[in-house]
């Protein structure tokens, strides 16, 4: 069953990442931004349907204007759990880019690729969310870096929490909380040194995965004074977050 289930998925998923790169392609120059962010949020919805996968959500997510949305990193699943709520420009790393059709995907949904090799990849990364802001959309940031298994946080590299700061834009902890037919578990988390390959046969083979995702309280917004430094910023941030996601 698990054969027949992955197959079915794939070749539906497959299909729909394909209609999604021609949609980039032959529609989005054509529209408006609003048209395309729409797009891009319909489009994650039928994804994660296609994948198996459920989500639902829970708080108030800031809804209009600019935003930085600081959210835990569990797995790929992650961007499309966000956007199907409400799109965002994704900032990640710069292997994503290479990933088969997914990496072409997210490179063409306006996501701003940091080098983490490059000495001055903070900066070209702090001008392009400053770009992002100033169109008044939301930027989501895994400040963890990289993946873990959904029960605890890393240590988070608040750098990025700059560009907001300066900017005067609300940042909002969002935290993904992972199920498995009803309880938490890391069945879907993309960690250590699984490949992309394995865990879409786990994911797209499996079934009663379900994301919730959490938007808390803003730790910051333009009306707080004095604005809290940058790493003051990250420590409210992870202690908010961890508070949730250590729940089992």
């Amino acid at each position: 069953m698990n054969v027949l289930r992955f197959t079915f998925r794939a070749t539906l998923a497959l299909s729909w990442v394909l209609i999604g790169l021609l949609t980039l392609i032959l529609v989005s120059p054509f529209v408006g931004q609003r048209a395309r962010l729409e797009i891009k949020r319909r489009w994650s919805g039928v994804l994660l349907t296609l994948c198996g996968v459920e989500v639902s959500h829970s708080g108030l997510p800031i809804s209009q204007g600019p935003a930085l949305w600081v959210i835990n990193h569990v797995s790929w699943l992650d961007i499309f759990a966000i956007n199907h709520v409400r799109a965002a420009v994704f900032i990640a790393k710069s292997e994503i880019r290479r990933w088969p059709l997914l990496g072409w995907l997210v490179a063409g949904a306006d996501t701003i690729f940091i080098e983490r090799a490059s000495r001055h990849a903070v900066q070209k990364v702090g001008r392009a969310m400053q770009d992002t802001f100033e169109r008044g959309q939301v930027v989501g940031l895994f400040p963890e870096g990289t993946t873990s298994q959904g029960y605890d946080l890393l240590p988070f590299y608040a750098n990025l929490f700059e560009p907001a700061r300066r900017a005067g834009v609300p940042i909002q902890p969002v935290a993904l909380l992972f199920f498995h037919h009803g309880v938490r578990s890391d069945f879907a988390a993309f960690v250590g040194e699984e490949n992309l390959m394995q865990n879409l046969w786990r994911v797209l083979g499996g079934k009663g995965v379900l994301i919730e995702v959490e938007f808390l309280p803003p730790v910051w917004t333009p009306e707080t004074t004095p604005a809290p430094t940058r790493a003051e910023l990250g420590r409210q941030a992870h202690q908010m977050l961890r508070q949730v996601v250590q729940k089992r």
